[in-house]
């Protein structure tokens, strides 16, 4: 590793899904079902403060970020369904539908509770033996809107524990 002095490094993977949801007790049309084609920005850092890279000069590989999360969002959440743990009634419906793909959130699945999900509990353990920390996350639901999750001090041990996919396929 190299210091790289006073200057914190960090970098930006932009990661592309589609994933349908609906927010329960939402006060107007997205309490219906509807889906996104989301854009989400992850932004690194070196778990060492960031003042340090690598022999090449890197923070760490854009492949390597690109490979863990994608494919955590390719496995669990693209081409899903995202529910909240407490909308009974769309856990309901989503699992009449067959095949079907499902991801039950702890928090009802606004942009803000994805990002923060995203940051909390799925880049810690996905990313956790590269040697960086996820300090922000944005999910962009459209190309004008986006939530951001930024962490603020050091990651605390009470986040929700990383769930999977539910996939019913009997084709």
């Amino acid at each position: 590793m190299h210091d790289t002095g006073s200057t914190q490094l960090s970098l930006i993977r932009q990661l592309t899904f589609c994933a349908g949801h609906r927010l329960y007790r939402h006060e107007s049309k997205c309490a219906f079902f509807h889906g996104h084609n989301y854009r989400v920005d992850i932004e690194v850092v070196g778990d060492s403060g960031g003042t340090e890279v690598d022999d090449v000069g890197r923070v760490v590989d854009f492949s390597l970020i690109k490979k863990r999360m994608l494919g955590w969002l390719d496995a669990n959440w693209d081409h899903a369904f995202l529910v909240f743990e407490e909308d009974a009634n769309a856990l309901a419906a989503v699992r009449m539908v067959q095949p079907t793909k499902y991801f039950v959130m702890p928090w009802n699945p606004t942009a803000e509770n994805m990002a923060r999900y995203l940051l909390e509990v799925v880049a810690p353990n996905v990313l956790g033996d590269l040697g960086v920390i996820a300090r922000r996350v944005a999910v962009w639901e459209t190309d004008e809107s986006c939530a951001v999750a930024t962490l603020v001090g050091e990651q605390v041990g009470d986040a929700p524990t990383l769930a999977a996919a539910v996939c019913v396929d009997a084709r």
